[in-house]
């Protein structure tokens, strides 16, 4: 038995490893532990509880060989959740590519801010509408179909990428949600919502963080510019698409929250706040259009 290194993406051969030998090379190539045991779990099918009682188990030569390859990558950067293909999202499991960006945490603080707004504002309606704009791989349209089941929702994206992972999602996960292809509101002509939220890109072209983020589509982390655009484009189409009384919630950038608030007073929306993420950063500002 030899321990053996990190084997480039191409090579045939592969060391055999323990389970202690590959977490040990795991921090040797500058993986986080917790990354590391995840990978490790998943490349041996078992649960992570599992690898703390069976260190001198020994992966085979296949398992060696996809550890090695995720190991590399995910030292370059790439999230952990592309290379475990799937990522925990307000009480599920939802596969995920790069296709799509890696859910949030932060993002279920709009997602519990809609929930509210179902299960008080629109108590009464027996199925509200609902619409998750930009919804990649479908995380805040099936999160709140999961937990209220009466609302009517659809997800929209302009990219056909994305939507093939969100309706994957939906039918593993058993959510009648739909999905519409196009920008915005224009996937959604002459449809109306009590709630309406988006995720979108909100980035500045200028951000010194963008970089570290390569891995996952541009498009769906930047407009580019200032990164209002997409925030822009979301408000000033909102009207005709909302019922009297319907919610706007949007998620935005920890900095962004008075230029949002700006836009939404400016679009004659009502009622309008600031929610804080996790990590007590304005995250999500929302607003209640005109009651008529």
């Amino acid at each position: 038995m030899h321990g053996g290194g990190l084997a480039t993406a191409g090579d045939e051969s592969a060391p055999v490893w323990s389970v202690a030998q590959a977490l040990a090379r795991a921090r040797a190539a500058g993986v986080e532990r917790l990354d590391a045991q995840l990978l490790l779990a998943h490349a041996l099918a078992r649960p992570r509880s599992w690898l703390l009682a069976h260190d001198d188990a020994l992966l085979d030569s296949d398992q060696v060989r996809w550890l090695q390859s995720r190991l590399i990558r995910h030292a370059d950067g790439e999230p952990l959740a592309y290379l475990l293909g799937e990522q925990a999202f307000h009480g599920l499991t939802l596969n995920v590519t790069a296709d799509v960006l890696v859910p949030r945490p932060d993002t279920e603080v709009l997602v519990d801010w809609g929930l509210e707004l179902l299960g008080v504002a629109f108590a009464g309606i027996e199925h509200p509408t609902v619409v998750d704009l930009g919804c990649g791989s479908g995380a805040i349209a099936l999160a709140v179909k999961h937990v209220q089941p009466r609302a009517t929702v659809v997800g929209t994206d302009n990219s056909a990428a994305a939507l093939t992972v969100a309706r994957a999602n939906a039918l593993r996960l058993r959510l009648d949600v739909g999905f519409a292809h196009g920008s915005w509101w224009g996937a959604l002509p002459g449809q109306r919502f009590h709630l309406a939220l988006a995720n979108p890109p909100y980035i500045a072209a200028d951000d010194p963080h963008l970089p570290a983020l390569r891995h996952e589509p541009a498009g769906a982390l930047s407009p580019g510019g200032d990164g209002l655009d997409a925030l822009r484009q979301i408000v000033q189409g909102a009207a005709p698409h909302n019922v009297p009384g319907g919610w706007l919630l949007l998620e935005h950038g920890h900095d962004q929250a008075p230029a949002v608030q700006r836009l939404l007073h400016a679009a004659g929306f009502e009622s309008v706040e600031t929610r804080l993420d996790l990590g007590g950063r304005p995250r999500c500002t929302g607003g209640q259009c005109a009651q008529g």
